[in-house]
């Protein structure tokens, strides 16, 4: 029987770096015989993070987010899964406000408050996080980090791919301001011989994903 991977992407940008990425590893894990399903936060219907109502905290309701919104078939279907792959930009220093969405209410629903079992989730899945940035690889890695060890916690154990000095635009002469803080030039050569590199490791990633 085919494993089941849900595969999320938080950027806006379809056919992007973001969203390259994740279809890499998607295609990872296709070639490893798995069945995915992909969610584009930006295009769901309406929907926010946690809202603190403590409706997971019942019995009837444990580990189960009771929020039934845009975000509600993508929890019932990461919680049916057997690997999880999703990917974020890094827009100001963080992750984008729908990344952070589906992180609350994905953990939150999880933590029980009680030293003994901090956690309910009996069913851990793989994870794959990836995130992309317009600064250098290193720049944010304890940002990473700790998502990586959260969700190692919380979801199951975490593997992460960072790719920064991303390219963001194909002409970035059609701006009406002079970038003047990276070279474009520069940006697009990494694009073409650096980024390929990064697809390959998400395609690798994401067949270890099926394997883990």
């Amino acid at each position: 029987m085919s494993k089941k991977i849900v595969a999320v992407n938080a950027g806006p940008r379809k056919g992007w770096n973001t969203d390259t990425l994740i279809n890499e590893a998607v295609k990872g894990a296709q070639a490893q015989g798995a069945e995915v399903q992909k969610f584009d936060l930006f295009r769901l219907e309406k929907y926010t993070g946690c809202v603190s109502c403590f409706g997971c905290k019942k019995e009837a309701h444990k580990g189960s987010c009771v929020l039934r919104d845009g975000l509600k078939p993508v929890l019932d279907a990461i919680r049916e899964a057997d690997g999880l792959i999703i990917g974020s930009p890094n827009y100001l220093s963080e992750m984008t406000a729908s990344f952070r969405a589906l992180y609350e209410r994905l953990i939150f629903q999880n933590l029980t408050y009680n030293l003994e079992t901090p956690c309910c989730n009996e069913q851990q899945i793989p994870v794959l996080l990836i995130m992309t940035s317009n600064a250098p690889d290193t720049m944010y890695h304890h940002l990473v980090q700790n998502y990586q060890q959260t969700l190692s916690r919380f979801i199951g154990p975490t593997e992460t791919l960072i790719s920064g000095n991303t390219l963001q635009l194909k002409d970035y002469s059609k701006t009406d301001w002079e970038w003047t803080m990276f070279n474009p030039e520069e940006k697009q050569r990494r694009h073409e011989t650096v980024f390929p590199l990064e697809c390959q490791k998400a395609f690798q990633k994401g067949a270890a994903l099926v394997n883990t």
